[in-house]
């Protein structure tokens, strides 16, 4: 099960980075749970700060956002989860970019 870290508006980016730094050196991926525009920007501030903590670990950090249905106090809400992990280490599947698979040609422009 892949850790989730939670970011409100107030939180520290570098902070932040900290905690994802070492939790992508312990289990090479995290995600980032946050629920608001100010959250998302102190989450993504962190996510820049952290490449720069692991490249000289040459991890390649990359950020795949997605929508989530959470309930907060009762209420749904609707959050973005932000998966960081390293390219490097990231599982090719049948429907990633550059997985092995069926190929469709490009189309000829005249």
């Amino acid at each position: 099960m892949v850790e989730v870290l939670k970011v409100s508006s107030k939180s520290n980016p570098n902070s932040v980075a900290g905690a994802l730094a070492g939790v992508l050196r312990q289990s090479g991926a995290v995600e980032v749970q946050v629920v608001g525009a100010g959250a998302l920007n102190q989450a993504i501030k962190a996510v820049a700060i952290a490449r720069g903590f692991v490249a000289p670990s040459n991890i390649d950090l990359i950020c795949i956002p997605t929508f989530a249905d959470i309930e907060i106090d009762g209420q749904s809400r609707t959050a973005i989860r932000l998966a960081v992990e390293d390219r490097s280490h990231r599982p090719a599947t049948a429907d990633s970019p550059g997985a092995a698979g069926p190929t469709v040609p490009a189309p000829v422009l005249t």
